[in-house]
């Protein structure tokens, strides 16, 4: 075809005995009545010239059914047998659904034609109301067969010559349902491209409403057929005259179903997601199937829960989940707005439903039936919407389970629902359920990973001795919600903080559990005050112990804010960048890379970093800075180039790290992210001394922590002080073998104090009676402190305690 027939609107004809073209006429009504465009294909069919077409009232030109006016200016034409139902119901906008049918007509200086007709209502802001098509069936007979196009049914994409016709090309899948997106994308391009309508007829497509295709059989076969149809619906026996016109119907009629639920499968369940599989399964069925489809689900499967097995009753919540259907715009949305939940009463068919996982089936919604629904919607008289209509509920089920139902409606000039639509309507919510338990169990089980990575992540406090801490977390998108990427931020004695950063290979639970495991044993041995060498030849060596299979990178990292130092170690992990503080330079750490956890028999070295107050360490995972076909070089440097942005807030700047680097879409791996800006602890904050091993050094701490109390400001914590230290200086000496006790008071955001001895037993805190001489000092320290504890280090132990400094 080309451009010389784009104003004709010619269509093509598929048909394996005589493939041919059909002039298509194109008519678009606007929201007046009166006709917008008219193209050639329509001044060939109806005789009637495009500009004194353009402008005059739709229902002067086309054929509809009634008496016409004498004094008419153009020509009228003489519908003999009517136009079929629809057509002036559609143009005077009585109709807001697809309608069809056929007349016969006698245009001006033509024959006596038969045409076919379709109108489709047009929905949005342009004045456009209403798209008619017509053809005239004779020229689509095949060898002037009665029965030649007995099976045919148009597709059509709309001519772009008139406002907003583009927009309704791209619609196309919503006004023909039953086109497949390939067929839509193929139609629509060449629409768009060319810019001729296009009427294609095939033996398997089909529309929403096809028009009676009767035009070349005689009225006593069409009456014959009608009288099998009635017969058919009625649940009644055919007449053996009819029998042989019952046996086509009723194949006719099996097989478009099956059509149709084939096609409905294809279009559902294209997706795990569960928002989107809903939309899917309640546009399937409108307007093909049914007019009004409101989609209820129960409120654990909403939530993408389990729930118990059973029969719902009257207090079983359901959710409003869609609300699809033909009306006008918005008519819906007040009265049965989407995201509402109700329970249903036993009195009400859908009770009746989700009780039996039986479709219910009600041909019309009396006034009385229509004022029990509406008494369930406080202060929305929903009569208007459902009374007159034919409904039908069906049951979605899946592994004998109700997780919702769907409410169909039909106009009341659409015919109602039968016994056959019935079991299509169930056939369909079979196929609709086991889709949407799938998403739902996807759903459960993505909640379930979610609760378990967020479990296993550490709720790091932004303050700890010395430095701000910021981290992020990134689930991977595409492989699972779960990963076995971490961090971690363990207090250590001195003031000093450990930092982790750690990769698991692979994903998944299996990886996720390995983290947890890694991560655990990481606080364990930090604990310890291992120095971070011998930390990772320990985790390596439980990595070993645990499987084969075990293999993560880890990055560990020692921030003593006293002496402004970092002591690192890694394995395998990518380095860490410093963002020096005083130029703003952004620089990645040069460690020795060691092999990964896991791979046994390789020596971790470590190093000291001096650090400046305010300088920001950044370590994050390999999942932030590798993209697939880049060096992951590329990746480093961006990363130092985004760290050393200039942030208002530790937040911020973590917020800028991430939406500099994660701006490639499919992200496969999952992303842990932790910045500490390390400001340090000024020496006027530190006070240490040296005691003796001597029972009477207890008093002269006191007297030190009394003084050094009084000149930071802090005589208010001077009396619980002194008592804590005087205990802990007591149990030193007495534990101690030659090495002096070392007590120190560190003023950070908190008040922390230590005692070091050369003991490596740790204290326990014990029961204690009325005349045990011992356990009741480290009793006194648990009662007074915000917090305590001991830990071993190479030369002993460190028994502390912190108070809260008082506000100011």
């Amino acid at each position: 075809m080309d451009r010389g027939t784009e104003s004709a609107g010619y269509g093509s004809v598929t048909d394996p005995t005589e493939p041919g073209r059909v002039p298509l006429a194109v008519v678009v009504v606007d929201r007046e009545g009166l006709v917008s465009h008219w193209s050639r294909g329509a001044r060939r069919l109806f005789g009637v010239p495009k500009d004194e077409a353009i402008g005059r009232a739709a229902l002067d030109l086309l054929p509809v059914s009634g008496a016409l006016p004498e004094d008419r200016d153009i020509t009228p034409y003489e519908a003999d047998d009517g136009p079929g139902p629809g057509l002036e119901a559609s143009l005077d906008g009585g109709l807001s659904y697809p309608a069809a049918g056929r007349a016969r007509l006698s245009a001006p200086g033509s024959d006596r034609v038969d045409v076919l007709w379709w109108a489709y209502p047009l929905v949005g802001p342009g004045p456009e109301r209403l798209l008619v098509l017509a053809a005239g069936a004779d020229g689509l007979h095949a060898g002037g067969s009665d029965g030649a196009f007995e099976r045919i049914a148009p597709d059509f994409a709309p001519h772009t010559c008139f406002p907003g016709a583009e927009d309704l090309a791209r619609r196309l899948p919503e006004i023909l349902p039953g086109m497949s997106v390939g067929e839509s994308a193929r139609i629509v391009a060449q629409v768009l491209e060319l810019g001729y309508p296009v009427l294609e007829f095939s033996q398997n497509d089909r529309v929403p409403v096809t028009p009676d295709w009767g035009v070349a059989r005689r009225a006593e076969r069409k009456a014959r057929r009608e009288r099998a149809a009635r017969a058919l619906a009625a649940g009644e026996p055919v007449p053996e005259e009819l029998r042989d016109e019952g046996e086509d119907l009723e194949y006719a009629a099996v097989r478009e179903r099956l059509e149709f639920l084939n096609e409905v499968s294809g279009r559902i369940g294209t997706s795990l997601d569960l928002s989107r599989t809903i939309i899917e399964v309640s546009r399937a069925v409108v307007p093909r199937f049914t007019d009004v489809a409101g989609t209820y689900l129960r409120e654990q499967v909403v939530a993408g829960e389990g729930f118990p097995e059973g029969v719902p009753d009257t207090t079983t919540m359901w959710h409003r989940v869609a609300v699809e259907h033909t009306d006008e715009p918005g008519r819906w949305d007040d009265v049965v707005p989407v995201g509402e939940a109700m329970p249903f009463p036993a009195h009400t068919p859908f009770f009746q439903c989700m009780t039996t996982g039986e479709p219910v089936l009600v041909p019309r919604i009396s006034k009385e039936m229509g004022h029990a629904i509406a008494a369930q919607f406080d202060k929305r008289d929903i009569r208007p919407l459902i009374t007159g209509r034919s409904m039908l509920v069906v049951p979605l089920k899946a592994r004998q389970v109700v997780l919702g139902f769907m409410i169909l409606l039909r106009h009341p000039e659409r015919p109602v629902f039968n016994d056959m639509d019935r079991v299509t309507g169930a056939e369909l919510a079979a196929r609709a359920g086991l889709v949407l338990d799938n998403a739902r169990m996807y759903t459960f089980q993505e909640n379930v990973a979610e609760t378990l990575q967020d479990s296993m992540l550490p709720h790091i406090p932004p303050r700890m001795a010395g430095c701000d801490i910021a981290t992020r977390y990134l689930p991977g998108t595409l492989l699972g919600r779960v990963g076995g990427d971490w961090f971690d931020a363990v207090k250590l004695p001195g003031g000093r903080t450990a930092f982790v950063v750690g990769d698991v290979m692979g994903h998944g639970l299996n990886s996720a559990a390995m983290m947890g495991q890694l991560r655990t044993a990481v606080q364990t041995m930090a604990g310890l005050d291992l120095p971070p060498a011998q930390l990772l030849r320990n985790l390596d060596d439980l990595a070993q112990r645990l499987g084969d299979s075990y293999l993560a990178t880890c990055l560990y990292a020692v921030y003593d804010p006293i002496a402004s130092e970092l002591h690192l170690a890694n394995a395998g992990h990518i380095p860490p960048v410093l963002v020096r503080a005083g130029d703003g330079r952004s620089e990645l750490l040069d460690l020795p890379t060691g092999a990964p956890i896991g791979v046994g028999g390789v020596p971790f070295e470590a190093v000291r970093v001096r650090v400046e107050p305010g300088d920001r360490l950044v370590m994050c995972t390999d999942g932030l800075v590798e993209v697939r076909g880049e060096d992951i070089g590329v990746g480093l440097a961006a990363l130092c180039a985004s760290a050393a942005h200039p942030a208002a807030s530790m937040d911020d700047a973590c917020d800028t790290i991430i939406r500099s680097l994660n701006t490639c879409g499919g992200r496969k791996d999952d992303v842990a992210l932790l910045m500490a800006r390390l400001n340090g602890i000024e020496p006027d904050d530190v006070a240490e001394w040296r005691l003796a091993l001597e029972p009477a050094e207890a008093g002269r701490a006191r007297a030190a922590v009394r003084e050094q109390l009084h000149d930071w400001g802090l005589a208010k914590l001077a009396a619980p002080a002194e008592l804590m230290v005087s205990e802990l200086v007591t149990n030193a000496v007495r534990h101690s073998r030659a090495r002096p006790v070392a007590l120190r008071l560190v003023r950070g955001d908190t008040l922390l104090c230590e005692v070091d001895d050369d003991d490596h037993e740790l204290p326990t805190l014990l029961g204690t009676g009325p005349l045990d001489d011992a356990g009741r000092g480290l009793r006194v320290v648990s009662t007074l402190s915000r917090e305590w504890g001991a830990s071993r280090s190479n030369t002993g132990k460190t028994v502390w305690f912190e108070l809260t400094l008082p506000r100011r």
